[in-house]
């Protein structure tokens, strides 16, 4: 066996054992975002956990929707350029990715510095609990994806990218994406 056919063979099995510990790893977090989501609709239901019109500012949050989707289409084409071999372009889009997360987190972050200011801590009712969990959990794996894509920004640099680990860090930014497509209607718009 040549030697680049055994690298391709060795990148190969590296890529798939990647995506079934990442699809793992995607379930346990559906698995955590779903018991909380499901304990927030019930205890709203009920009638425990609900914000008083006026109280969120829901057009911060469509723009941190509208941020977040772009990061997700700038995650896509990341992975795109790596398939490609153009390094430039994928360490250009993944970080436009990561200033995406990062304007995110600081979306969120003046978000969270106005309500606090108003009494809105997380203290003030079941709603502000349910919110700042949700919310912030959500927020921290936008922080880790973050750290993830400019590692692989920094790999690409020094020539290290490899597609499938733009793959597996895109799975991993696409489920953060899907958990805000939750979050949005159910927190800010129900």
């Amino acid at each position: 066996m040549s030697a680049a056919v055994h690298a391709h063979a060795e990148a190969a099995g590296a890529a798939a054992r990647g995506k079934v510990a990442v699809w793992w790893f995607l379930a346990s977090e559906v698995m955590l975002f779903g018991g909380l989501i499901s304990s927030f609709v019930v205890a709203r239901l009920g009638g425990a956990a609900h914000a008083e019109p006026g109280q969120l500012n829901v057009t911060v949050a469509a723009i941190n929707t509208f941020i977040l989707l772009s990061s997700s289409y700038t995650m896509v084409e990341a992975y795109a350029a790596a398939e490609r071999g153009d390094r430039r372009g994928m360490r250009l889009l993944l970080a436009l990715t990561v200033l995406g997360g990062l304007a995110f987190l600081g979306v969120k972050a003046y978000e969270y510095t106005g309500e606090i200011a108003h009494g809105f801590t997380p203290w003030a009712g079941p709603f502000w609990s349910f919110y700042y969990t949700l919310t912030g959990l959500h927020a921290l794996h936008v922080l880790v994806g973050v750290v993830l894509n400019a590692t692989l920004c920094a790999d690409a640099r020094l020539g290290l990218g490899r597609p499938y680990r733009v793959e597996l860090a895109g799975l991993y930014w696409h489920f953060v994406d899907i958990v805000w497509i939750f979050l949005f209607p159910l927190v800010y718009l129900s």
